[in-house]
């Protein structure tokens, strides 16, 4: 038996996307709720006219009787939005937890849920989430997780069975974030830098000597652009993976600046209009202080 009535906390990129699938999957009643309803041209107040969705007042409003309440917001609003839900959810409905924040945050929006009568399960969500949608792979964590999971499936999530736990699926996915976000920002100064120089196609072209996974440049661009692009997001994200390593006793040095660069990335958008690499390259350090 899958899940008739479903509420999303967060209605941005992902939150949209979900409430899409699900009403795909047969979901008849999907209540949204997202703080960005009280502006009226924000880009979750004007997805409400284009999804069979029904927008709640407030948070409690909207998780009423919902069978399922999914929290696709930012990391750093994770805890936030389990406290706004908490006090509208059902007795044993599911808390699906999306968000990329750190293990001990999750623990701490896990007894947050639980103490209100939910069942929280927690959701690292291992790739983007734009190409597959509902169907991006998924590491579950809790002692909920297994029972989410039998209801679940017939709606459309790729998700495995990771941990009893919780904590456990959101270390591995802040682990593996470090590294991927760290070698955007490596490339996005390795770049910039080779580019000022002139030596950007033999920096690469050694790279791939090194480290054979392709076509370099083609490589490179896509990475940085993601950065620029998804900078803001990025940096949150690695913010909560610098919590999750200071969380294990060491001190996030390198992940604390992944997340400087990334945010500052964000800042760079512009340079996606440039046509090739070298063009976008130049976008950028044309935007650097003389």
């Amino acid at each position: 038996m899958s899940f008739a009535r479903v509420a999303l906390i967060g209605f941005g990129e992902v939150g949209q996307i979900l409430a899409a699938d699900l009403a795909d999957a047969g979901v008849a009643d999907i209540a949204v709720y997202d703080l960005l309803f009280a502006d009226p041209d924000s880009a979750p107040s004007r997805a409400l006219s284009r999804l069979p969705v029904r927008a709640g007042v407030h948070a409690v409003n909207a998780v009423r009787g919902a069978e399922l309440v999914i929290s696709a917001v930012t990391a750093a609003s994770d805890l936030d939005a389990a406290r706004a839900a908490a006090g509208g959810l059902e007795s044993g409905a599911f808390y699906l937890d999306l968000n990329s924040a750190s293990p001990g945050m999750k623990q701490q929006a896990a007894a947050i849920v639980d103490d209100a009568g939910g069942r929280y399960v927690e959701a690292a969500v291992m790739t983007p989430f734009p190409p597959k949608r509902i169907a991006s792979p998924m590491l579950l964590g809790g002692p909920h997780a297994a029972a989410f999971l039998e209801r679940a499936e017939t709606m459309g999530f790729d998700a495995e069975l990771f941990s009893n736990t919780v904590g456990r699926a959101s270390a591995t996915k802040m682990c593996r974030s470090v590294m991927i976000k760290g070698i955007e920002a490596l490339l996005i100064e390795s770049m910039v830098t080779a580019r000022a120089h002139g030596v950007e196609k033999e920096v690469l072209a050694s790279l791939s000597d090194l480290l054979p996974v392709g076509d370099w440049e083609k490589l490179a661009q896509y990475m940085i652009s993601r950065a620029l692009e998804h900078g803001t997001r990025r940096a949150e994200e690695m913010r909560e993976s610098a919590r999750t390593v200071a969380e294990a006793g060491l001190d996030p040095l390198m992940t604390a600046s992944i997340a400087e660069r990334q945010d500052w990335a964000a800042g760079q958008k512009a340079a996606l209009a440039e046509d090739g690499f070298g063009a976008m390259l130049d976008a950028i350090r044309a935007r650097l202080p003389s």
